[in-house]
């Protein structure tokens, strides 16, 4: 279902269509100077209107299609990174290694060092005299889990010992599935800013001071109601058309 903002731009351009119909119906008697509200130009508006919004939900699909497709992916993942770990650890690495990539996987999971503190904690340890300076929870933006399977995947290549018969547990396995994850990503960005280039140019139309859709119904209003006045039928037919600024 879409938003009330959503349908409240939606709703401006079908009341401009409205008041097109009803200016065309005056026939000579609607017959301004200004050339922004004579009906040619305002149904040039409202093509330009209609083809912003189509355009802007053609771009919100996409969004909303690449958003799905990366999280489709990534869903698996968390798992996939337990085995790795896992066959990590089964080999014959050091401590430290282990240590290593136990620290970059936490990240990857979105798991904490060590149980978050409540309250009384930090109180109890300010109290104490000691700094309370604990990890906030690990970074688990897309970007983030990129960054960090690519620390990963650059520890595990510098250990020989890490050598997995399972396919997917390689490290030119998870080579490849980076480069997939990160086109995922590069999607999501590409379409996050399509759709914000689709809402500008949509608000440009509809929006923009002296010549947006909302600010050229309300001159063409004023101009029926000075033709045939506050009390005309007229501009009763029109006047109760609203037209209202939205971001």
């Amino acid at each position: 279902m879409a938003s009330t903002t959503e349908t409240g731009h939606a709703n401006n351009v079908a009341n401009f269509e409205s008041l097109i119909t009803s200016a065309t119906a005056f026939g000579t008697s609607y017959n301004p100077s200004k050339d922004s509200i004579k009906v040619p130009a305002l149904q040039t508006l409202l093509t330009a209107s209609k083809e912003s919004l189509n355009a802007l939900n053609i771009a919100q699909s996409a969004y909303s299609n690449a958003v799905a497709a990366r999280e489709s992916a990534f869903e698996p993942f968390s798992k996939l990174i337990t085995r790795v770990n896992n066959a990590l650890k089964a080999s014959d690495t050091t401590v430290q290694v282990d240590e290593s990539a136990q620290t970059i996987v936490r990240r990857l999971q979105g798991k904490r060092a060590s149980a978050k503190l409540s309250d009384e904690d930090k109180k109890a340890l300010e109290a104490e005299g000691k700094e309370v300076n604990q990890i906030s929870a690990a970074q688990l933006s897309y970007d983030s889990k990129l960054e960090n399977l690519d620390k990963l995947i650059m520890l595990l290549t510098s250990v020989p010992l890490y050598s997995p018969n399972e396919e997917d547990l390689k490290v030119e396995s998870l080579k490849t599935l980076y480069s997939q994850f990160k086109a995922l990503n590069n999607d999501v960005l590409t379409a996050t800013i399509q759709l914000s280039n689709a809402r500008i140019s949509r608000n440009d139309i509809l929006y923009k001071p002296l010549t947006g859709l909302v600010d050229i119904a309300f001159d063409a209003k004023v101009y029926i109601k000075s033709v045939f006045g506050a009390t005309s039928p007229q501009f009763k037919q029109v006047s109760k058309l609203s037209f209202t600024i939205r971001n």
